[in-house]
């Protein structure tokens, strides 16, 4: 999900590359000037009519004070830069951008959210991969958001997002979080994206709503907490210490099961899940492929895709051909996939 290879930007092309300015044409709508090794944008044209500005992958340290006149500006990003606070702090009363939909500031040297109030119709706000110890000043992110991304900073509480009552993804994956809380307003949240924290229970605090969640690679020892997310569809639970299957029989739309490298011995309580087409299971201690086949039964003709290598069961001679009996379109077992 997240991109932490914290690679350098890709060095320019040989040919025509090293000169951003020679396609500038002055009615564009649209700059992409990824990895193109930019300290700085003097020797840019912007175009007034920009709507799209992608400075991804540069070297900038500060913001090009032209772009507070692009007042057609929608989307822009500042991906992958040396941008800190003291740098981006003047955008907030640039107030001619106050329509940008989208602003990316993901992996930059940020150390706190910067305050955004000028962006009253903002839906997609991006500042994952910096180095953000708190969600304070989140409250003035307009209520329009929809989609959220604060994953791999050091955020230790969630909070200040009572009001984001149309938030549809919310990623605060790889933080420091302990607890799940604060969410109950965000009835329409469709992802939740929690994995690499501190986790230990589960809160969702009845979000009816939500279709992806993810919480891999946390400290849950329960299963339990799911049972009100009935249109959930993909479920990401690797890496916990969970030795029990419990509180899954409601998920009755779920298409993805992941409970790899936990701590189960069987598997139980998924018998309601006949929408089930990938089941991760690998990596735990269950001993008996028999015991999968009857609490699998009802997706038993859905199913494509089941690991369980690194159990007991996994080492016996026939295993392979056992599951392929047991579930008739099955195209995937473990690493081996199936024409």
């Amino acid at each position: 999900m997240d991109d932490q290879t914290g690679a350098p930007p890709p060095a320019p092309n040989s040919e025509g590359y090293d000169d951003p300015t020679m396609e500038d044409d002055p009615s564009s709508t649209v700059l992409d000037l990824t990895s193109f090794q930019l300290h700085d944008l003097e020797s840019i044209e912007l175009p007034p009519t920009l709507t799209e500005l992608d400075v991804t992958a540069n070297r900038l340290t500060s913001l090009d004070t032209r772009i507070a006149t692009l007042s057609s500006l929608k989307k822009l990003s500042l991906r992958q830069n040396l941008i800190e606070d003291a740098a981006v702090e003047p955008i907030s009363r640039w107030d001619a951008l106050s329509g940008i939909e989208e602003l990316v500031l993901r992996d930059n040297k940020l150390t706190k959210i910067p305050d955004v109030t000028i962006f009253i119709k903002l839906l997609v706000f991006d500042v994952s991969f910096n180095e953000i110890t708190s969600l304070h000043g989140l409250s003035k992110v307009s209520s329009k958001l929809k989609e959220l991304y604060v994953s791999k900073n050091e955020v230790a509480k969630i909070e200040e997002i009572d009001h984001l009552h149309e938030l549809l993804i919310l990623e605060l994956g790889s933080n420091r979080l302990r607890v799940m809380e604060n969410l109950q307003n965000m009835t329409h949240l469709q992802e939740l994206w929690l994995g690499r924290n501190r986790i230990k229970v589960v809160n969702l605090c009845g979000l009816k709503c939500i279709k992806k969640i993810s919480l891999q690679s946390n400290r849950l020892t329960s299963m339990t907490g799911f049972e009100e997310c009935v249109a959930l569809e993909e479920l990401y639970l690797s890496h916990n210490g969970i030795s029990k299957m419990e509180g899954l029989s409601t998920l009755v739309n779920l298409h993805i099961l992941d409970v790899s490298n936990n701590k189960l011995t069987s598997v139980n309580g998924i018998e309601n899940l006949t929408m089930l087409e990938d089941l991760w299971l690998n990596d735990n201690s269950i001993d008996s492929v028999e015991g999968i086949a009857e609490v699998v039964a009802g997706s038993r003709e859905k199913l494509t895709t089941i690991y369980l290598e690194n159990n007991p069961c996994a080492k016996s001679p026939n295993y392979a051909a056992a599951l392929r009996q047991i579930f008739p379109n099955i195209q995937q077992i473990d690493c081996h996939i199936f024409a």
